[in-house]
């Protein structure tokens, strides 16, 4: 077991918080002010940067590294803003890893790659109106008729809704209830019968515009069918990846709040001397700085464990879990530390506080990975319906 990463990871580590801490603060907060998403240039940027699909095989336009790499990345872009990284998130955790698992090999060569050249953005289409939690709940169908899926009914709460490239959409591809009904398809922008409510106004996540998105007789190609009525398992072992990307957003937004309160405390002077000083702020910051290094290795360990192939859903809910109420926890204390300062908009304080809360809700919600921890340690499912 070694602790210390290598000298190519820690290089790796350096020129991505280079780059990011150079050339994105003042994106960051163009993007939280308008609540409009990364544009296309800085996400090809990102491409010819080697920071898109970090983890993704060279064969399908990736650099090939394992998932820890690609995390320590997510990990200095998200401590710019949630919204800067949300490109580097997508690319290296989110659904197009599904389509690179499970898709058909014609799928997957043509939007992988273009993924990881910064051409696309693929967002994950899951929750519904009366499906959150309960995601197998889920009503939207996709109806299999000759060589085309036809899709019907709505999601909610889709992050990049509106604005992404395309979508791998969770919906019901045979009539079986529950999970063995569930499958993946892939709609790309521009399917016909595909339509957008408008940006929601969320308390936090601007700058990842999210808007419900609407299916009538929204027709796309066979071939789009990612994974097929009953594979929801395959759906949600690759969805325990982008856990571990959920966690490493939210505790960015707590590591990039103790970075910069640590540099306030030494300048900001009360009293006749720098209120580092104080014994009080001493013990907030030990206290930050044990939270945010636990956190950090929750997350590092399931990706290590998994030997860049999928995390367990016990690590990585055992990671997010712990990433999500620290996250919290370490951005107040930071924006309290920094009193008005931290309060006022003019500063990143109080935007990393409402991303944190809202990086516990997206993905699965606190208590929802208690009870997946619960059940992998027991070694069954709970039926939460009786």
């Amino acid at each position: 077991m070694n602790f210390t990463l290598t000298e190519d990871q820690r290089q790796l580590q350096q020129s991505a918080r280079d780059f990011a801490q150079s050339e994105l603060p003042a994106i960051a907060a163009q993007l939280e002010r308008d609540n409009t998403p990364a544009p296309v240039a800085l996400i090809r940027q990102y491409a010819e940067l080697g920071f898109l699909g970090i983890n993704v095989p060279e064969e399908l336009g990736g650099l090939g590294m394992g998932n820890l790499e690609a995390l320590i990345v997510l990990e200095e872009f998200a401590k710019i803003s949630s919204a800067v990284a949300f490109p580097i998130f997508e690319s290296s955790v989110g659904p197009v890893r599904a389509i690179e698992l499970f898709g058909s090999d014609t799928l997957k060569e043509r939007i992988v790659p273009a993924v990881c050249k910064g051409e696309m953005v693929v967002a994950v289409a899951m929750s519904e109106p009366d499906a959150g939690s309960a995601l197998t709940d889920l009503k939207t169908t996709a109806e299999i008729r000759g060589d085309t899926v036809v899709l019907n009914g709505t999601k909610r709460w889709c992050s990049g809704g509106g604005h992404s490239s395309a979508y791998l959409v969770y919906c019901r591809l045979s009539p079986e209830k529950g999970a063995k009904g569930i499958g993946a398809v892939l709609v790309e922008q521009g399917a016909g019968g595909m339509s957008f409510g408008p940006n929601e106004e969320l308390m936090g996540f601007r700058g990842i515009p999210s808007a419900d998105i609407y299916f009538d007789e929204c027709e796309v190609p066979l071939d789009n069918v990612v994974v097929p009525a009953g594979g929801f398992r395959k759906l949600m072992e690759a969805f325990d990846l982008e856990r571990c990307g959920n966690a490493t957003m939210s505790m960015a937004q707590a590591s990039g709040a103790l970075e910069d309160v640590l540099a306030y405390v030494q300048d900001r002077k009360q009293f006749g001397k720098p209120i580092v000083d104080f014994q009080a702020v001493q013990l907030k910051l030990a206290e930050m700085q044990m939270s945010v290094d636990a956190a950090r290795l929750l997350i590092w360990r399931a990706a290590s464990n998994a030997e860049n192939a999928l995390p367990s859903v016990q690590d990585s809910s055992v990671a997010k879990c712990f990433a999500n109420n620290i996250s919290r926890e370490v951005t107040g204390n930071a924006l309290q530390l920094m009193g008005a300062y931290g309060y006022s908009k003019e500063f990143p304080m109080e935007r990393r506080l409402r991303d944190a809360w809202g990086w516990g809700i997206a993905g699965g919600a606190i208590d929802i990975q208690k009870t997946n921890i619960a059940s992998a340690m027991i070694g069954r499912r709970f039926d939460q319906r009786r």
